[in-house]
């Protein structure tokens, strides 16, 4: 049976002890232990066909999936979808009804920095641990497992950054929002501490995949076993930096600069441009497009804009790139290729 988000309008969670226990209650029936043949994660249940979401690292190379319910239920877990690019898997059960609690999903796109969030999870193997935070920035990127065919990894865009306590073993466990609703996949923490057996410890920065991606991805998971990206093949930069700008003279302090368009790809073939000309800065060169919104959308950065086209496009559609090239501002139609 479904698990129904709580009522949002009642006295606010956030101070309110009662309202994280009930929160707690309401949604742990649906989270899942994920335990392998070679580690151990957190998943959810999906729907009340059986699918459990979880992420790809958890159960890679495993030959054993064995999901274990807040009840005490156990089942063996058939892998029937994968997505390594998002490092998302779907897993098939066989249990009772009475067992599968699907969670309700939320809308990734009206997050707020700041905002309440609660992770629910395994931890070091210590199951159904809760720990709240607040959602510390959005938009992040992270590497993909998979990786280019020159051996550069692709990118994983539209990732939460929460300062809620996540640690080995959460990994494929639901982040709520304060009203119970999964907004995301708690996927990898960033850190330099290790415990005693060099597991990674919690340093306050954790991502988690949004929810509004898994939604896009998982259906086609369930149909067909594979999801396929959009390719728009360029690279660009993190972040500009005021020496950056001057050395390129772009007319933006916003935007993200191309530097490299991958040859005969859909970039390429529609006249988006790469920096050719030397700098004084080292491996950086002039001259690139510079571009400054997509589909009317702007964007600051290149994180932007990756997570525009992961979360609304498909290869074989049509983007429209505004680009700056020095002081003249240019449209460009580019359709979309899928991900080598």
């Amino acid at each position: 049976m479904p698990v129904a988000p709580l009522n949002s309008n009642t006295s606010n969670p956030v101070t309110d002890e009662d309202g994280l226990v009930a929160l707690f209650e309401n949604v742990s029936p649906g989270t899942v232990a994920i335990i392998t043949d070679v580690g151990q994660g957190s998943g959810f249940v999906y729907d009340g066909a059986g699918h459990i979401i979880t992420n790809y690292h958890v159960v890679q190379d495993a030959t054993t999936i064995e999901v274990r319910f807040t009840s005490g239920y156990m089942a063996y877990g058939t892998l029937i979808g994968t997505d390594i690019d998002s490092d998302v898997v779907v897993i098939k059960v066989d249990a009772p009804a009475g067992e599968l609690h699907p969670l309700p999903l939320g809308d990734s796109d009206s997050l707020k920095v700041g905002q309440t969030v609660v992770a629910i999870g395994n931890p070091f193997g210590l199951d159904s641990t809760m720990t709240v935070g607040i959602i510390s920035a959005l938009g992040r990127t992270l590497d993909a497992i998979r990786e280019t065919p020159d051996g550069r990894p692709f990118t994983t865009g539209d990732i939460i950054q929460t300062d809620a306590a996540i640690n080995p073993g959460n990994s494929g466990g639901p982040l709520f929002n304060i009203n119970g609703e999964v907004i995301g996949i708690n996927r990898a923490i960033r850190t330099t501490s290790t415990t005693e057996t060099g597991q990674p410890v919690n340093s306050g920065i954790g991502f988690a995949i949004s929810i509004n991606m898994v939604k896009r991805v998982v259906p086609v998971l369930i149909e067909t076993g594979q999801y396929d990206y959009p390719f728009l093949g360029i690279s660009s930069m993190d972040s500009l930096s005021l020496d950056i700008i001057n050395e390129l003279g772009l007319k933006s302090f916003t935007g993200a600069y191309v530097t490299d368009v991958v040859a005969d790809g859909p970039a390429d073939k529609a006249g988006i441009k790469a920096g050719s000309t030397p700098t004084g800065i080292p491996d950086l060169f002039s001259g690139g497009d510079l571009i400054v919104a997509i589909d009317g959308r702007d964007i600051r950065t290149f994180d932007e804009m990756l997570a525009y086209l992961i979360t609304n496009k498909s290869p074989g559609e049509t983007v429209i790139l505004t680009v700056l090239r020095g002081e003249e501002r240019v449209d460009i139609s580019v359709e979309l290729g899928k991900r080598p």
